[in-house]
């Protein structure tokens, strides 16, 4: 018999090809082509989780009453252990039962925030370059997305007063990332009263993503959106504990902030997921609640290859500004490459998989992403193909 005729649906033909969906396809490409990978591309912890949270998990699994469905909403004693993290990292006041929210994933949650705000042909401000999320989320609730660039000469932070007025009219989420991805960029206070007072004037959502916060050196601390006066009013914040934790398959993180909004978001999550194992959430109160020295650990280690990478860089002649936070590098390309020609180059001619600044938004363009997510010597190694290879 003939098979129907599938065609999908019109949402799904609006995304751009998933990124790191088209870097996997490149790396086995490559490792065909029998190169031994050395992968800066997809920010993903090559550290452990350390073993005092693997402990807790393997007793929280053992309990009976974890093996049921658990609340979409999370479990109350991870919510609180969510609110006290916050009060002690930034010193902002969450009540557990309405301003915090536990998620899958921060992923999760920013996918489906869309869901519940944007209606067909509502905007939503969208940082360029970003990570893909934000914009697949908007197209997945028949949105529109509007970008707002972020170059350089201004510090990688968006121009708010450049966006059009008739934009800003119709606009239901502004998304902010500091410290950003890709850019390594951070953003202060003054930033945020900013973002405050243009999402008042413009009854905006803000939906901040600071997932990077505990990825800093050099004794600097990122400060959180909702330190601004007036954020939990407007916005709401997305925290993971996979970067911190080096828990990305753990699949827990948390949005905190204004209840309303909260609220709308779960209703969302009630109707499409279960929430997270209860067992994952235990093991991550027990993350939040201990001594954080494997943090201070983590960030020794990246620091120690930020700073390997920055040298070895500038020997080879390529500009990258230093990184105060999370554990991308977000490099120039050489005169005569664009961000693909380079990725490809660096991958055809050296094994290297990075990820090009393109892919990441149009503003991207002429700079490609690599992560610190392999040791000392590999990125050495790294450093020392790009030099025998040239560009």
């Amino acid at each position: 018999m003939p098979s129907i005729q599938i065609e999908r649906a019109e949402r799904l033909k609006r995304l751009p090809p998933y990124l790191f969906a088209e870097i996997d396809r490149m790396k086995k490409e490559a490792q065909d082509d029998g190169w031994d990978i050395i992968s800066l591309g997809i920010g993903d912890p090559d550290l452990p989780t350390p073993d005092h949270i693997i402990d807790e998990l393997s007793v929280a699994a053992r309990r009976p009453a974890n093996h049921q469905y658990p609340s979409y909403e999370g479990m109350l004693s991870f919510r609180k252990a969510c609110a006290d993290w916050y009060g002690k990292r930034f010193g902002v006041g969450l009540e557990a039962s309405s301003e915090v929210l536990s998620l899958i994933g921060s992923k999760e949650g920013i996918a489906h925030i869309s869901l519940a705000f944007i209606n067909p042909g509502d905007y939503a401000l969208i940082p360029d370059p970003a990570y893909p999320v934000y914009e697949i989320g908007t197209y997945f609730a028949d949105g529109q997305a509007h970008f707002m660039p972020l170059t350089l000469e201004n510090d990688f932070l968006p121009d708010l007063g450049a966006i059009p007025t008739e934009v800003a009219k119709k606009t239901k989420l502004l998304y902010v990332n500091y410290p950003n991805n890709p850019t390594s960029a951070c953003a202060d206070v003054g930033f945020y009263n900013e973002v405050v007072e243009f999402a008042k004037s413009h009854d905006i959502i803000v939906c901040s993503d600071i997932a990077y916060s505990e990825m800093a050196f050099d004794g600097y601390k990122p400060v959180s959106f909702l330190n601004a006066e007036g954020a939990k009013d407007v916005g709401i914040e997305f925290h993971s504990l996979s970067k911190t934790y080096n828990m990305t398959g753990w699949r827990i993180a948390f949005a905190v902030g204004n209840a309303d909004v909260l609220a709308g978001l779960g209703s969302i999550k009630t109707n499409v997921d279960s929430g997270a194992f209860q067992a994952v959430q235990e093991a991550a109160i027990h993350a939040l609640e201990a001594e954080q020295a494997c943090v201070e650990d983590n960030c020794r280690v990246y620091q120690g290859r930020r700073d390997v990478m920055l040298e070895g860089l500038a020997k080879l002649g390529l500009k990258a500004n230093t990184p105060k936070a999370t554990f991308y590098v977000w490099i120039s390309c050489p005169d005569g490459y664009t961000s693909s020609e380079f990725t490809s180059h660096l991958l055809k001619k050296c094994g290297i998989v990075t990820t090009p600044g393109n892919g990441f938004g149009c503003s991207g363009e002429g700079y490609v992403r690599m992560a610190l997510t392999v040791p000392e010597d590999r990125i050495r190694e790294a450093i020392a193909r790009i030099e025998k290879a040239g560009f």
